[in-house]
């Protein structure tokens, strides 16, 4: 029962009963009766009046409660003579005032940090209560080349396969370092926040990328002009005295003319080997920029698919190109990309058997270059190396292949992935856009 209930049950009782008394002494005493109705008079007077003074404030708190409850901190009340009242009404004002304060700083912040988030560069993932993705950022979209609605509610492991495999590792407070389709280099943190009282986490993703390829490309530049003007010092002043030593061939008894001939020409022929194993390596050095004009791509296809037709013939290599009808005119430096693909379309030759596959399509939406092959695929064991300077699995290798074709699509702003998926096929992908 309220506290209304009963002050009203109690009056009525009250006045019940001098309603009573009224009643006998109307029988007894008439005077006394006009008393007693006064006071009874009065009394209703005197109720009322204590009814409004005491539930008055009651209902000032009640409508403030509810103005809370309905998240409303623009009310406020006014002054209305009364002591006790006025106080409960200024207090109330100034509680009102700070929470619409509070409310819109949290508001603002919240804000300012919504923005930052989405405009960040870096990727963060934020998870809920039970370690699920509850929001991913802009950024985090692009690296996982998926949408928010996707991923959203869902745990770390149904990320993409390699995604979900270093996200699921990185341990609070220890940076990880990973590195994708052998290219693209992150470093993933995991870290902590307090929720409502609970604890919350959020894995930050930064690309390192472009400062590792620029801090590589530092270091092998001066190496290898370094090595390269040692090299040829070298081999030029020793050239010259084999050239020279040919001329006392005549000389030489006809019994050693022959082994001096042989050794003289292995020297030479070791010695150009060496000049062109370093110009290879410089001419990763002396890569210029592109230099940028329309290109057909469906013509410059063709022309390799030509250029290496007889190697596939011998093979026993199947070739497919599909590309669409009309002309695709692509600004690019048509030398360097026709280096570059040439060097992926033999590297995808050598990693297929005997009546293999290599596919090659181009198409428009996305702009994409994707060559495939059906070889031997990527070892898992190799695959972060990829991509990294004058890496090889070859016995005889020298790196370079990869290497200048890393450079030459860096260079011309395109992204790119080489990968093996589940089915065994190889996929060289080229992002032209």
């Amino acid at each position: 029962m309220s506290l209304r209930t009963k002050f009203i049950l109690f009056a009525v009782v009250v006045h019940g009963l001098l309603a009573a008394m009224a009643y006998f002494l109307l029988q007894q005493n008439k005077i006394l009766f006009l008393g007693m109705e006064l006071l009874v008079l009065g009394s209703i007077i005197i109720t009322v009046q204590l009814y409004s003074a005491f539930f008055k404030p009651l209902n000032l708190i009640r409508a403030g409660i509810e103005s809370i409850r309905d998240k409303d901190f623009s009310t406020k009340f006014v002054r209305v003579g009364q002591p006790e009242l006025d106080e409960l009404v200024d207090v109330y004002n100034r509680m009102i005032d700070q929470l619409r304060q509070e409310r819109v700083a949290q508001a603002e912040k919240h804000y300012l940090l919504e923005k930052i988030t989405q405009a960040s560069p870096a990727g963060i993932i934020l998870l809920d209560f039970d370690n699920y993705i509850a929001s991913i950022n802009p950024a985090a979209e692009r690296y996982l080349n998926l949408p928010a609605k996707e991923l959203t509610g869902k745990p770390l492991a149904a990320l993409p396969d390699a995604w979900a495999q270093e996200l699921t590792q990185v341990q609070t407070g220890q940076p990880h370092t990973f590195r994708m389709n052998g290219i693209r280099t992150y470093r993933a943190h995991r870290a902590q926040f307090i929720d409502r009282g609970f604890q919350r986490y959020f894995i930050l993703i930064e690309e390192l990328t472009e400062a590792i390829i620029k801090n590589e490309r530092q270091a092998y530049e001066k190496v290898i002009r370094m090595m390269s003007h040692e090299v040829n010092n070298s081999t030029g002043a020793i050239n010259s005295i084999l050239d020279s030593v040919q001329y006392y061939t005549p000389q030489i008894d006809e019994e050693h003319r022959e082994d001096f001939t042989y050794a003289l020409q292995v020297a030479i022929d070791r010695n150009k080997n060496l000049s062109r194993f370093m110009a290879n390596f410089a001419d990763v050095v002396r890569l210029p920029a592109p230099n940028k004009k329309p290109v057909n791509v469906q013509d410059l296809l063709q022309r390799l698919e030509r250029l290496m037709q007889s190697q596939l013939e011998l093979r026993h290599i199947s070739f497919c190109l599909k590309a669409p009808a009309e002309p695709l005119l692509i600004p690019m430096d048509e030398q360097q990309m026709e280096q570059a693909l040439l060097n992926i379309l033999k590297n995808a030759m050598e990693a297929v058997k005997q009546d293999g596959h290599i596919w090659v399509e181009l198409q428009q939406q996305p702009l994409q270059l994707i060559i495939t092959d059906d070889g031997e695929g990527i070892p898992e064991h190799v695959r972060p190396q990829l991509f990294t300077p004058f890496f090889s699995t070859k016995e005889t290798g020298q790196g370079i292949g990869l290497t200048m074709i890393r450079e030459i699509l860096l260079s011309h702003g395109y992204t790119f992935s080489l990968e093996t998926n589940q089915k065994g096929l190889t996929l060289f992908t080229i992002n032209l856009l």
